[in-house]
C-alpha cells in the first residue's frame, strides 16, 4: 500500500468526461488498497477522486491553505484534513506524505505541483514515481514543447525519462507499483 498524491483540476465546470476519468481514477487507487493525498477540495476532478477513493475505502488525506479553504470549498469529509498557511507549504506537506505522484489532467496548479515533484526529482531530493495519466492527449501539446526544450538542450532526456506517460487508469496504478 502506498500514498498516491494526485494532481488534478478544482474547477466545477469541466466537461463530465474528466470528472469520469478522476473518478476512475479514485476507485482504482481503493481498489489497489492505496491511500489518497489530495490538494484537499471537494469540487471539479479533485472532489471527484476524493470521494471515488472513499466510497472504494481508501483513506484520504486533504492538504488545502487556509486562503482556499473557503475558495475551494475544503473536503471535509477527508479521513485527515490539513490545512497549511499557503500554498508552498501545502505542496511540501503533499510530497512529504506521498510515496508516488500522479497527475491527472489540469490546469495551471496541477503543472506546478507537477513541475515541483518533477524538478524536485531530477535534483535527486527524491526517487519516488512521478506518472502522467494522458488518456486522450491532453498532454500532447505540453509533452511536444518540452521535447524541443531537451532538442534545444534546456532540459536533459534524463529528466524527461523521469516522467511516465500513461494512457489508461490501470497502465498508471500499474507503473506507480513497479516504481515502489
Amino acid at each position: 500500500m502506498a500514498a498516491v498524491c494526485v494532481f488534478c483540476a478544482s474547477s466545477s465546470h469541466l466537461d463530465p468526461a474528466f470528472l469520469d476519468l478522476a473518478t476512475g481514477a479514485g476507485r482504482e487507487l481503493a481498489a489497489r488498497g492505496h491511500t489518497l493525498v489530495s490538494g484537499g477540495g471537494r469540487v471539479g476532478m479533485m472532489g471527484a477522486v476524493a470521494a471515488a477513493a472513499r466510497s472504494g475505502g481508501a483513506h484520504t488525506v486533504g492538504v488545502i491553505p487556509q486562503s482556499l479553504v473557503d475558495l475551494e470549498v475544503a473536503d471535509t469529509s477527508a479521513d485527515e484534513l490539513l490545512v497549511t498557511t499557503d500554498m508552498g507549504a501545502r505542496k511540501n506537506v503533499m510530497i512529504e506524505r506521498s510515496d508516488a505522484f500522479l497527475a491527472l489532467p489540469g490546469g495551471l496548479g496541477t503543472l506546478d505541483e507537477l513541475f515541483e515533484v518533477w524538478t524536485t526529482a531530477t535534483l535527486d531530493l527524491h526517487r519516488r514515481p512521478i506518472v502522467m495519466l494522458d488518456p486522450d492527449g491532453f498532454y500532447d501539446g505540453l509533452l511536444r514543447w518540452l521535447d524541443e526544450l531537451a532538442d534545444a538542450a534546456f532540459v536533459r532526456r534524463p529528466a524527461l525519462a523521469r516522467l511516465i506517460v500513461t494512457k489508461s487508469i490501470a497502465e498508471a496504478f500499474d507503473a506507480i507499483e513497479a516504481a515502489l
